[in-house]
């Protein structure tokens, strides 16, 4: 009895570390060209550890090269006109090795920028929290990692997000495009542009707009201005992945859809990790119960000492 309710304590236990786990995102960043952001060859560089928020920010700045675009340097000479940070609230960790995406023009854009670009790097665990905005969280990481302050005089942000009324934003591309138009034209010298450009775009924007869309119509503007141009891509998915019930309605729906029965989805290699562990816990209390109980049996048989000698007859 208490071999079993041993066994009983341990797959709560597992299923408690399980269930712990934290909700991650993807991130990618990319240029068409290196700008002298690394001295060494930095194509499709994927780092697959979990890394935090701030460490995220830490690894664009100086493996990304943003520190000479957002931290305040006096006498640098502008490398790239505008950074782009394109916050989205969709992607999920597991939603890359998906084979039917929930918005495939946005895996499209990604994957294709990603390839294409001289310079890319990707972050597939990004461990979120709800706690705090993926735009606050990013932005306070640069500012305690630029040595020689952060120059967030030089930041503009799209109407969605969640800073103060007195900063810049942008309510439309056109916005954007007069933006970027002006730092190639009238500022050819100058500080590089922040474009903080948070989920859902712009307030007054059709809702029928995907996130893949939007992203899309940012890298086209861009490419078509001539510009001198790095995107950040960072995903902040709603709710628990362990809770269908937490994510969007949609999302929710349209993983149904593609399958017979909801979370029956293609296993990653993370979900073949957990697998295998449990599987072999499992496996590993079974044996042990089978061994206790076979070593109390054997303690349990009685055997005489001694044996009478047989009688002579």
């Amino acid at each position: 009895m208490a071999a079993a309710w041993a066994a009983v304590a341990v797959m709560l236990l597992l299923a408690r570390v399980s269930a712990a786990a934290p909700v991650t995102g993807p991130a990618f960043l990319w240029a068409p060209s290196n700008y002298g952001f690394s001295s060494d060859e930095t194509k499709e560089i994927v780092h697959y550890q979990t890394v935090s928020l701030k460490s995220l920010a830490k690894s664009v700045l100086e493996e990304g090269g943003w520190s000479n675009l957002v931290c305040s340097e006096e006498d640098r000479e502008k490398s790239v006109d505008v950074a782009v940070l394109f916050l989205g609230s969709k992607l999920q960790s597991s939603d890359i090795s998906r084979d039917k995406q929930v918005d495939p023009t946005l895996a499209d854009t990604l994957k294709n920028s990603f390839t294409s670009s001289e310079f890319s790097m990707a972050f597939p665990y990004v461990a979120m929290s709800n706690d705090e905005k993926l735009e606050k969280s990013l932005l306070s990481g640069f500012a305690e990692n630029c040595n020689n302050g952060f120059g967030d005089n030089h930041i503009t942000y799209t109407d969605t997000c969640s800073v103060s009324e007195d900063l810049k934003k942008h309510h439309n591309m056109d916005s954007i495009h007069e933006l970027v138009t002006s730092q190639i034209e009238k500022n050819p010298s100058g500080k590089t542009e922040l474009v903080v450009f948070c989920g859902g775009g712009f307030k007054d924007l059709d809702q029928t707009k995907s996130e893949g869309e939007l992203l899309s119509e940012m890298v086209t503007l861009l490419k078509k201005s001539g510009a001198k141009y790095t995107i950040l891509y960072a995903s902040q998915p709603y709710g628990l992945l362990e809770n269908p019930s937490n994510l969007p309605l949609g999302r929710y729906l349209a993983e149904k859809t593609n399958t017979t029965k909801p979370g029956r989805g293609k296993c990653d290699g993370e979900c073949l990790v957990k697998s295998t562990l449990l599987e072999g816990s499992f496996v590993g209390i079974v044996l042990l119960i089978i061994l206790i109980s076979g070593l109390k049996c054997m303690m349990g048989i009685d055997t005489p000492s001694k044996f009478e000698a047989p009688q002579e007859s």
